[in-house]
């Protein structure tokens, strides 16, 4: 269904607004328990950023998403929506790390308990010496005791923490940030040490195969937001694009939610949208702070695709240090023939983001000349750049402290979305717990009936 809702739901509905993997979840959450549900989407298309587009006879995702076997709240989603088979998980942790002039060096796992799993790994990383090696097994062993959940190691640099245990800057660019970089859209210099040993440990530290990357196989538009749909339908809930939320108001029995052509009303709201969006929309009685919310800021990340004429590289995912290029991706379609796409996905990419696409194209192709030799005498078919300028908040240390708890002030009102405080960074992982926590406090809230929120507006 699309268009402005001019009716409002049923008695005792909840409004999701936003269709992102946050609202998504909470609006599944939320029908299963019997509610009805009437999800809010500005876009076209669900999936928030998560989105696919139409390029000649390409379809092609706005970002490069990955994920982890640890992330097992966004897996579930998966397999709630039946899209599991779109994907591809590793049996085993593995990356071809490459560096120009350099034979691509595999860092894999091994088939041992954590944290023994990496140790044949690093000690064998011929891209750094033997002293920086060691000093890398060390750190990692530090890292294992520093607790993610503190406020105080939230306030910290993981930068910082990385040059007091003996990292240097080297051994950072070609080891620390090929993951800080890709995982929280910062370099270590700049981000949150508590974000960093979310990653670190939870991921590669505490259990042997929690790091196995999984990825997309089909476009993301119908790995999420078509399977949602047809989910949410099926569960009776209304789902209304092109519906712009422009304000909600507190009433006595729940809320009333300002449409483009309309309003309806609700008995509980969970607000899934960009912190951005949310500060402006969330009712000041609700979240008093909301204006700070403006601190966490926004991280970009640009895309840079090439389609070249022929196979350039067997590799379907690399990473790359020393070089323009960061992450690179082979997205051919299955009925490409000889022809191959291969997209450079360039985070924490504050430099790259105003920059034209020529020049971006440009130095990409010359970075992947270095990196693949067959590529420099490949002729390229297609070039062209996408751009993400809010693809995350800024994961700086101190954020901590402006990212806010689901629940709000007004009870029948919730927020969700990976920028609130789930403890993790913002990912698909983060988004999805975030859903799930709103619809879980918004069902307890709905089931005590409160009705005192009014007179805390006034």
């Amino acid at each position: 269904m699309t268009g402005p809702l001019t009716t409002p739901p049923e008695s005792g509905g909840v409004c999701v607004v936003g269709g992102g993997l946050a609202g998504i979840t909470a609006a599944i959450r939320l029908a299963d328990l019997g509610l009805p549900v009437t999800l809010l989407e500005s876009r076209a298309e669900l999936g928030g950023a998560t989105y696919s587009f139409r390029r000649g006879g390409l379809t092609v995702d706005t970002g490069q998403h990955v994920f982890l076997r640890c992330y097992h709240a966004y897996r579930g989603l998966l397999e709630r929506l039946g899209t599991t088979a779109g994907t591809q998980l590793q049996r085993r942790f593995e990356v071809p790390v490459l560096l120009p002039g350099h034979a691509p060096h595999l860092l894999t796992r091994r088939p041992l308990p954590a944290p023994a799993h990496l140790l044949p790994a690093l000690a064998g990383y011929r891209l750094l010496n033997p002293a920086e090696r060691l000093a890398a097994v060390r750190a990692c062993a530090a890292l294992r005791r520093v607790d993610p959940d503190s406020p105080v190691t939230d306030e910290q640099s993981f930068g910082d923490w990385l040059a007091a245990h003996g990292q240097k800057p080297r051994l950072v660019r070609r080891l620390w940030d090929l993951i800080t970089v890709a995982a929280l859209n910062v370099p270590s210099t700049h981000a949150s040490l508590a974000l960093a040993a979310r990653v670190f440990r939870t991921g590669l530290l505490e259990t042997a195969d929690a790091g196995d990357i999984g990825r997309p196989l089909v476009p993301l538009t119908e790995l999420h937001s078509v399977a949602a749909r047809r989910v949410l339908e099926r569960l009776g809930a209304r789902v209304r694009l092109r519906s712009r939320v422009r304000w909600i108001h507190p009433e006595p029995t729940g809320f009333r939610v300002g449409v483009d052509g309309g309003e309806l009303a609700a008995e509980g709201v969970v607000l899934a949208v960009p912190h951005q969006v949310a500060s402006a929309l969330v009712p000041p009685a609700a979240a008093p702070a909301a204006a700070e919310w403006a601190r966490l800021g926004a991280a970009p990340i640009v895309n840079v695709h090439l389609r070249y004429a022929h196979r350039v590289t067997r590799l379907t995912m690399a990473a790359a240090v020393e070089s323009p290029a960061q992450w690179i991706f082979d997205r051919s379609a299955p009925d490409a023939g000889t022809e191959q796409h291969l997209v450079v996905s360039l985070s924490a990419a504050d430099a790259e983001i105003d920059r034209p696409a020529a020049e971006l194209v440009a130095t990409q192709r010359d970075a992947l000349a270095e990196l693949l030799p067959a590529a420099r005498r490949t002729p390229v078919l297609d070039a062209f750049v996408t751009r993400e300028p809010r693809a995350t908040f800024r994961q700086n240390p101190g954020t901590r402290r402006y990212r806010p708890a689901a629940g709000t002030r007004l009870p029948g009102l919730v927020l969700a979305g990976a920028w609130t405080d789930t403890g993790w960074p913002d990912t698909m992982e983060g988004a999805v717990r975030s859903g799930e926590a709103a619809a879980d406090i918004l069902a307890r809230q709905l089931v005590s009936r409160p009705r005192h929120h009014t007179e805390a507006a006034r």
